[in-house]
């Protein structure tokens, strides 16, 4: 795994190098996102599998170059409970990602024999890999060059399988006709994030 660390942006080779798709995670210093906790780190990985770890200037949070594959509609998004980092880097980095794929609304869609939709989980099934959590609650506030070895490999290990997982449950989503839900459950996810970022971060739709 080819880790390359980056403080406040990416450069604009990296950012023209991305074609097609990329995966995407973030680390904050918390889950209350925006009006307690802040992101602290960005991965990316593209399909090569070199993994970009960026780490943002928490002061001004400018990341042009970054933001302009966030915001390329030709390039899609993977990454895995989206709904946390949209809401993250669209709030902090003032941009609007376009053209996303969710790993666990699909799984949450089309995996109906479990009940283990995890990052974890799918990474397991589609890559027969574990993965160790251990390292995710960890101060992603320190400067990057003071992080270890492992607490840069479990950032990476959030994106590097994503590109697999995604083509696998694109699979189960066509074989069992339910791509167009999936679409439709994506287009709200806009208006998912709004609600989150006005305080409803509850079910709207609960009894």
């Amino acid at each position: 795994m080819n880790i390359i660390k980056f403080q406040e942006d990416i450069t604009p080779e990296i950012a023209n190098s991305f074609k097609d798709s990329i995966a995407i995670d973030t680390e904050a210093t918390g889950l209350q996102i925006p009006e307690r906790d802040k992101l602290s780190l960005i991965q990316i990985c593209g399909e090569k599998g070199d993994v970009y770890i960026i780490q943002p200037n928490r002061k001004t949070y400018e990341a042009p170059n970054l933001v302009s594959v966030l915001e390329n509609s030709k390039i899609q998004k993977i990454g895995h409970f989206l709904r946390f980092d949209k809401n993250g880097l669209e709030y902090f980095l003032k941009c609007k990602i376009k053209n996303i794929f969710d790993t666990k609304i699909a799984s949450k869609i089309v995996r109906t024999y479990t009940d283990s939709h995890g990052l974890k989980n799918l990474v397991q099934e589609f890559c027969n890999k574990s993965l160790d959590k251990r390292q995710g609650s960890s101060d992603w506030n320190r400067n990057i060059n003071e992080l270890s070895d492992k607490q840069l490999e479990y950032a990476a290990n959030d994106v590097i399988y994503l590109h697999r997982i995604k083509s696998e449950l694109e699979k189960m989503l066509i074989r069992e006709n339910r791509m167009d839900l999936y679409k439709r459950c994506i287009n709200f996810l806009d208006t998912r994030v709004e609600l989150d970022q006005n305080g409803f971060k509850f079910d709207i739709f609960e009894h």
